[in-house]
């Protein structure tokens, strides 16, 4: 038997199409799948209002870039969910480019996306800057070709993965090096969340196969959350306040 057999995953696909959100959706059906995980792709908004469906998954998976402006509370059962241990892990503007009017959504995955300088096809490198971490166990910093993503990032995120930029030339040079997350863990609660910033074309991840490699493990350590919560009798009601959050 598989170890994630039983395991339910949740894939939200759409947006904006340049991103190929079926093709990324489909790799990484197939991948979970091959756990043995039960994968489910929807191509709709709808999943983000069903609070049950959310609190039953092992793993939510959204790759939808931009998408409507919902009012923050729109995402509260978001919230809810992953804070009860359902893991939520994504790639790219998949899932730091969605709902970007929305601060809620933004604070459960740990940033937002705000430009990528010289758009598609720029040569840049990945630095591993967390090589003791389960998840870059193996790896070494690695070069890529595709669009660079610099991200506002919350402080709390455990980084494993970052990038130097300048690399091309534009306003943000003026304040010399600096170096943006790429990659990254952090907790909602009893959830975990896991990003990764490449992921712009599905081919990414045959070209540099350190990315993929990191979000393979991204995916099942952010799904492993669930079966701790489920396992201790843990609840999101832990971390509800009635104190004003926004």
């Amino acid at each position: 038997m598989k170890e994630h057999s039983g395991a339910a995953a949740l894939i939200m696909a759409g947006g904006w199409e340049g991103h190929e959100p079926l093709k990324i959706a489909e790799r990484f059906a197939a991948f979970l799948r091959g756990e043995g995980f039960t994968v489910r792709i929807e191509q709709s908004t709808d999943v983000l209002d069903d609070l049950s469906l959310l609190q039953s998954l092992d793993l939510f998976v959204p790759v939808w870039t931009a998408g409507p402006a919902f009012p923050y509370a729109h995402f509260e059962k978001v919230a809810e969910a992953v804070g009860g241990g359902t893991g939520l892990a994504g790639c790219h503007g998949g899932m730091c480019d969605a709902f970007r009017h929305n601060i809620l959504w933004q604070f459960i995955t740990g940033a937002n996306w705000v430009s990528h300088p010289g758009g598609d096809g720029v040569p840049y490198r990945v630095n591993i800057v967390s090589k003791s971490n389960p998840l870059t166990e193996g790896l070494s910093d690695f070069d890529v070709s595709s669009e660079q993503y610099y991200l506002h990032v919350d402080p709390a995120n455990e980084v494993l993965a970052t990038t130097r930029f300048p690399t091309v030339k534009w306003y943000h040079a003026a304040n010399g090096e600096v170096d943006v997350p790429q990659v990254w863990t952090r907790r909602w609660g009893y959830g975990r969340v896991f990003y990764n910033a490449l992921g712009h074309h599905d081919a990414v991840f045959d070209e540099a196969p350190a990315a993929w490699t990191l979000m393979r493990r991204g995916l099942l350590w952010a799904a492993e959350g669930k079966r701790i919560a489920r396992e201790q009798g843990l609840s999101a009601d832990d971390w509800k306040s009635t104190r004003g959050m926004y």
